[in-house]
């Protein structure tokens, strides 16, 4: 009766791997339990997601072939657009659909944009291409597009796109607080866009910087997004509060591969009950303000929480 802060399955985003080329899902090892879909398993995970109550499902391809810009991103044809058109054929409005808008699963370099002849990022040629990545996938069916590569001016130009194409009624759920963090291992797996050299430092944020994930939320809602979002979540949890008292729009928090690994590796080495540690570190996120939460977990919680709710 005295809860400040409640979970529900509504506050949970599924997040799904979509891979090309092959004929049954294919298990990602770092993160148990998790696995690349094909589009018909995925539609039977989505299906899932929607029966538990999710909030929506949030989407990321791993194509079969890979270039220098990461064209297959962008590409009417390519394994997001598919999966897009596929989803919105089988559930019409019952599921939110979110497509990730990102150059890292595409490049055969794994970095997030296109590269100068230096082996550094160039942010506007990568911007433009984001714009064109954006307009596919909302033309596919994507009720929300997620741009997650950090590239300065990147909201504005999607926004501009988007509502220049016939989308101004598709949101951007920005990444705007994502830290260059080494939590997302396992992510790089599922995904295959481990950087083949160098690192993400020079356009994702440092770890120790709070009040710079201030100012970027705070800009990106400048910029036209809808809502913003910190990653990872469980530990910035004084990020998501922060962003959270600067801002007016929904705020997400992503609870990342590594942190997902974690708690599930120490659940298997006995240290403490799984859906005990899962729901309470949910909690926590949404008690430090999140509005919806960004989790593997996101089916499982959401049933564990409609058998709370049930008294299972």
């Amino acid at each position: 009766m005295a809860r400040e802060t409640v979970l529900t399955p509504g506050h949970l985003i599924h997040p799904a791997f979509v891979r090309e080329g092959i004929t049954e899902p294919v298990p990602i090892a770092s993160m148990p339990g998790q696995q690349q879909e094909t589009i018909a398993s995925l539609i039977l995970a989505v299906r899932d997601a929607v029966d538990a109550g999710c909030a929506a499902v949030l989407l990321f391809g791993v194509p079969e072939h890979k270039d220098a810009e990461g064209s297959q991103a962008w590409a009417a044809e390519g394994i997001v657009q598919r999966a897009l058109r596929s989803l919105r054929h089988e559930f019409g409005d019952r599921c939110v659909l979110i497509a990730d808008c990102c150059l890292d699963e595409y490049t055969d370099h794994g970095h997030c944009g296109v590269l100068r002849a230096d082996g550094s990022v160039d942010n506007d040629a990568t911007v433009t291409l984001y714009t064109r990545v954006a307009v596919s996938q909302a033309a596919a069916g994507a009720d929300m597009i997620a741009p997650s590569g950090m590239m300065d001016g990147q909201v504005a130009a999607i926004r501009g796109a988007l509502d220049s194409n016939g989308f101004a009624d598709t949101a951007v759920l920005a990444y705007s607080a994502k830290y260059a963090s080494v939590m997302y291992g396992p992510f790089r797996d599922a995904a295959d866009c481990a950087p083949r050299f160098g690192d993400r430092r020079s356009y994702q944020m440092d770890v120790a910087n709070q009040r710079e994930a201030v100012r970027r939320a705070v800009g990106d809602v400048v910029e036209g997004a809808d809502m913003v979002m910190v990653k990872p979540a469980l530990t910035a949890l004084d990020v998501v509060a922060r962003v959270r008292d600067a801002t007016d729009v929904p705020v997400a928090a992503y609870c990342v591969s590594g942190e997902y690994a974690m708690l599930h590796a120490a659940a298997a080495a006995g240290a403490f009950d799984e859906r005990s540690a899962v729901l309470e570190s949910l909690t926590a996120i949404r008690r430090a303000g999140a509005d919806l939460i960004i989790t593997y977990d996101a089916r499982r919680a959401a049933r564990w929480l409609r058998e709370e709710l049930n008294g299972v």
